[in-house]
């Protein structure tokens, strides 16, 4: 395990030690469980760009298909 030097500011400090009684955990775990629920939220959006990203690639390259198809069919009209 790591060890982590933090600074925050007062008013979140203060926020953060009256949940910390009232929730009956430690500051430690407390912020580790923070820090694990952001990765999380990270992850996925992440994941979401990226997904975006590869979606958007599939589509251009089935408009590409799209349009060969097109012009194979015109021209098979034509003959």
């Amino acid at each position: 395990m790591k060890t982590l030097s933090l600074k925050i500011d007062d008013d979140t400090f203060e926020e953060t030690e009256k949940i910390l009684l009232k929730v009956k955990t430690n500051r430690s775990r407390y912020f580790i469980d923070a820090v694990k629920f952001y990765n999380r939220i990270y992850k996925r959006k992440l994941l979401a760009k990226q997904l975006a990203k590869e979606s958007d690639m599939a589509r251009n390259e089935s408009l590409k298909v799209l349009a060969e198809f097109e012009a194979l069919e015109d021209e098979y009209q034509t003959i």
